[in-house]
């Protein structure tokens, strides 16, 4: 009975140091997760007659999703430039100087209602010592085309639920995925948004830099996020929880499903990218068992969340 009780207490300790070697729960935990609703500005540059604002979630460009709303006004009659074509491209250069950049939207859209120019960007990684972003921005009126570049911070995102991934396909194409919604969810059904992108490799060889073609991206489309969430600590045991909806596609290009959260803590994300021909890209599916004291299993593809 002694060598038995020995053989357990000797497991509790090897279970727990292993965990604790791989995620750190409690700090985890401990975080707070502040809720944005306000645009504010990012960046004011001064082009010749005009200005441009740049304003984003809590007036910051974070690493994963960033709706913008950028505006241009003529500083001598003080008037919006409302009928312009304004093109937006971020790029990344590293220590290499090599240049990538991150899905966005070229070519943005104006907002009659609200007077801005609508658009977003994925950062793929923050500002570091070894790499900063640029963004390329382009704009006419009068029947001149101004071209501007302005040197960016991007931050790195401390709200997992607003966490992203990249990976490759079964068929060989660049995939990103990244939350958009909720930021801070609660203990009930949550509707769930992500936006699903993949690189356009370029047809053609570069030419003058930036040459967009060479930094191309699109929304997926018609696509379905299989989703199956679950607690991974092992005091959790793995579990999941009822009526969650796999994400499809709306009329925004946003993918939108359900998750329900039964309670507040680690949560993992487990997808699997299905196309529309019912083929599964990426992911897969993960063991329904009841794991205590087991770190629970995670898809190839998914994304850790905390609440």
């Amino acid at each position: 009975m002694k060598k038995f009780m020995l053989f357990v207490a000797t497991l509790c300790v090897v279970v727990t140091s292993c965990t604790l070697d791989k995620t750190d729960y409690e700090s985890e935990i401990s975080t707070v997760v502040t809720e944005y609703i306000e645009f504010d500005e990012v960046v004011s540059i001064i082009e010749g007659n005009y200005q441009i604002r740049i304003n984003a979630l809590n007036g910051t460009f974070y690493k994963g999703y960033n709706a913008i709303q950028l505006t241009i006004t003529n500083t001598q009659t003080n008037e919006s430039l409302n009928s312009s074509e304004v093109t937006f491209l971020p790029i990344m250069t590293n220590y290499n100087g090599n240049h990538t950049s991150g899905p966005h939207q070229y070519n943005l859209e104006y907002n009659i209602d609200d007077d801005y120019y609508a658009g977003y960007t994925v950062f793929t990684s923050e500002t570091n010592d070894s790499q900063y972003w640029e963004l390329y921005i382009s704009f006419s009126d009068n029947g001149e085309t101004y071209s501007v570049t302005q040197s960016i911070n991007v931050e790195a995102q401390t709200n997992m639920n607003l966490n992203m991934t990249a990976f490759t396909g079964s068929d060989g194409e660049h995939y990103f995925i990244a939350l958009v919604a909720p930021q801070k969810p609660k203990i009930a059904e949550n509707e769930l948004v992500a936006g699903i992108y993949k690189y356009n490799q370029p047809t053609g060889e570069a030419g003058i830099f930036p040459d967009p073609s060479q930094f191309s991206y699109s929304e997926v489309e018609d696509y379905t996020l299989l989703l199956d969430p679950r607690m991974p600590e092992p005091s959790m045991g793995n579990h999941s929880s009822p009526n969650n909806e796999d994400l499809t596609q709306q009329d925004d290009g946003l993918y939108y499903g359900v998750v329900n959260y039964t309670m507040t803590g680690n949560w993992t994300l487990n997808f699997r990218l299905q196309n529309s021909y019912g083929e599964i890209i990426k992911g897969t599916e993960v063991s329904t068992e009841f794991t205590p004291g087991i770190e629970g299993a995670r898809s190839e593809l998914h994304i850790d969340i905390l609440f």
